[in-house]
């Protein structure tokens, strides 16, 4: 019998909810996970950072523990911002890498004031609600200088999937191809690329876009 779709739209809002605390219970489990290295992600950073400019300021939304891809950008010179719910995963990237700045906050109501040639939200954004994912847009783009490039990651069309980690359900959710393009122009940015479920980046749907003209205000 098939399942209360009821039920399965109150599981995923309650794992949507979660996911700071999940992050927040399990980081020591994630950061092992995770890694220090960057492997399947190494092309994909490698064309974000082609053309910042030497020293530029990157603002990695979700930056977990700091570690691989925060490390990775550091080690290129890059002047880099961290964000990220988990208070245990900003404790781990503060104690590890003291060159970087690596905040506590929820990329939803983020206002930091300034802007960045860069900004970062692999396997990040897509922890989001689609309501919320919507609504982050105008974020970026009130801290994107003019020119920065934007990447993250999405699903390859619009829906809802849970996935599990440390034994809790976690939530992943994404719009359509042409709700964030659309998103993605209404915030000044034009899309360079996108690879839907890329296999050379481990089935990765992968978004690559740069910003034009001055930006746009916060609030």
């Amino acid at each position: 019998m098939p399942e209360d779709p009821l039920k399965v739209d109150a599981r995923a809002r309650r794992a949507a909810a979660d996911v700071i605390g999940l992050y927040s219970r399990h980081a020591e489990k994630w950061d092992a996970a995770r890694g220090a290295e960057v492997r399947i992600e190494g092309a994909w950073l490698s064309r974000f950072v082609d053309g910042l400019p030497p020293g530029g300021r990157v603002l990695d939304l979700g930056c977990g523990t700091g570690r691989p891809l925060g490390a990775w950008l550091l080690e290129k010179g890059f002047d880099v911002t961290g964000v990220d719910a988990s208070a245990p995963a900003i404790d781990r990237a503060r104690a590890r890498f003291p060159a970087g700045t690596w905040l506590c906050a929820d990329m939803r109501s983020l206002a930091l004031g300034r802007t960045f040639d860069g900004i970062l939200a692999w396997d990040s954004l897509f922890h989001l609600t689609q309501s919320d994912q919507r609504a982050l847009f105008p974020v970026l783009g009130a801290h994107a200088a003019p020119e920065a490039a934007l990447m993250f990651t999405s699903g390859p069309d619009a829906g809802t999937a849970m996935g599990e980690f440390g034994g809790d359900p976690l939530h992943h959710a994404s719009l359509s191809p042409g709700d964030y393009r659309s998103r993605l122009s209404a915030a000044g940015f034009g899309v360079l690329d996108f690879r839907p479920e890329d296999p050379d980046c481990g089935g990765h749907s992968v978004w690559l876009a740069r910003r034009a003209g001055a930006h746009p205000k916060l609030g």
